[in-house]
């Protein structure tokens, strides 16, 4: 199996696999308990917290500055960024949230029934051909001039913001640190959904300007299970769990030390090796897009087939689409030719309904029920790519016809 599908989770690095399993042979490790076992533990947390913060450009141990809430993932961080941020008006009523229309599904689920729950609307923001976010209408979006919800209150400001670093799905890298600027002018707090971003491309948080940032460690090669959502010094947050002091009742229940510590050696690794981990998963990325469409020129790379082919993207997705099949068809084919892949993400492939980013971006239909995404690791090889171009093109030239 040719393993294409990093997006979705990625292969334990062997070094991160010895951490942990070390972690865990060392016995009980319950940081909240007062004995030398507990603290043992409660210091290797501490230490795995310093290494993050150095690798994401923030301070974690100053007392009222930022700091990291450890989860089960990105998806659980989502939902408790969405639940929890946001400021209550004079009235007491919490205002609409923005998000745009290529978020996660864990971002979209969670303001969804946040809306069905709550007199709180969704308000979308847009996206451009290439899938970049309209920034110039978001300031609109905020203050509440643009909001075309029956049940929105034009009147009331938005109270949170939730937009991704980069897309899963396509790969599209979003301008940040301009949406971070124009939250703070409106005074309203930034959540930003960073999963895809650690090993991918430079990630400094003290320059981004965000209230909370998503990640999750086996996106860059560390265990599942194991999470974080970074916040802003001086962030109020709601807890969704409640029942422990842990984390400062932000997050209650029994840290998971050896996940931890292996989170953190991932992210190391991950920062460390970045630049070299880039130009490599570019250069598959870009030989695998190469071959493809010059051989069939009726494929599309989707995110660079309208305003601009220099829109960044993440180094190593490639979201195509195979005119002339069905994605379903097309992703069975490929699985029986030994490629693993995507028909969108992760979290909805499994019902696999057309992509809401593609739809978003206002593609054809031809080119949303055909698109795969494709997505290499640091680890993926050169012969890997060799062999998934032939096996590609042999599914694709039988599929078509």
């Amino acid at each position: 199996m040719i393993y294409l599908d990093n997006n979705a989770t990625t292969a334990i690095d062997p070094r991160v696999a010895e951490v942990l399993a070390r972690e865990w042979s060392a016995g009980p490790a319950n940081p909240s308990s007062l004995h030398w076992s507990g603290r043992s533990a409660r210091a290797r947390i501490e230490s795995a917290m310093e290494t993050m913060g150095g690798f994401l450009g923030t301070r974690l141990d100053e007392p009222g500055g930022p700091r990291l809430i450890f989860t089960s993932g990105g998806t659980e961080s989502n939902n408790l960024a969405l639940t929890g941020l946001g400021e209550p008006a004079s009235d007491g009523r919490l205002g609409p949230i923005v998000i745009s229309r290529i978020e996660h599904p864990s971002v979209i689920a969670a303001a969804e029934a946040i809306a069905a729950a709550s007199d709180r609307p969704i308000r979308w923001l847009d996206v451009d051909p290439d899938g970049v976010i309209r920034l110039d209408r978001l300031p609109d979006l905020i203050a509440g001039r643009a909001a075309d919800d029956n049940n929105d209150d034009n009147e009331t400001a938005a109270s949170l913001v939730s937009i991704m670093s980069a897309n899963n799905e396509t790969g599209i890298i979003q301008p940040i640190q301009q949406v971070a600027q124009i939250c703070r002018a409106a005074g309203v707090p930034l959540h930003v959904d960073a999963t895809q971003s650690i090993g991918k491309v430079p990630l400094k948080l003290g320059k981004w300007g965000a209230t909370a940032v998503t990640f999750a460690a086996h996106k860059f090669h560390g265990p599942t299970g194991i999470g974080g959502l970074w916040l802003a010094g001086g962030t109020k947050l709601r807890p969704i769990f409640h029942g422990g002091e842990q984390q400062l009742e932000s997050r209650p229940g029994t840290e998971p030390v050896a996940l931890i510590v292996a989170m953190a050696e991932a992210m190391r690794w991950a920062c460390l090796e970045l630049d070299q981990s880039v130009l490599w998963m570019r250069s598959l990325r870009d030989e695998l897009e190469s071959a493809l469409t010059m051989s069939f020129p009726d494929i599309v790379v989707q995110g660079r087939c309208q305003a601009s082919s220099a829109t960044d993207r993440l180094p190593g997705t490639s979201c195509l689409s195979l005119v002339g099949t069905d994605r379903q068809a097309m992703l069975m084919a490929l699985d029986m030719a030994g490629i693993a892949c995507s028909s969108g993400s992760a979290c909805s492939s499994g019902s696999s309904p057309p992509s809401h980013v593609l739809i978003a971006m206002d593609r054809p239909e031809i080119e949303i029920r055909s698109a795969l995404r494709f997505s290499v690791s640091k680890f993926s090889t050169k012969e890997e790519i060799y062999r998934s171009i032939e096996r590609i093109s042999l599914s694709y030239k039988r599929l078509r016809r």
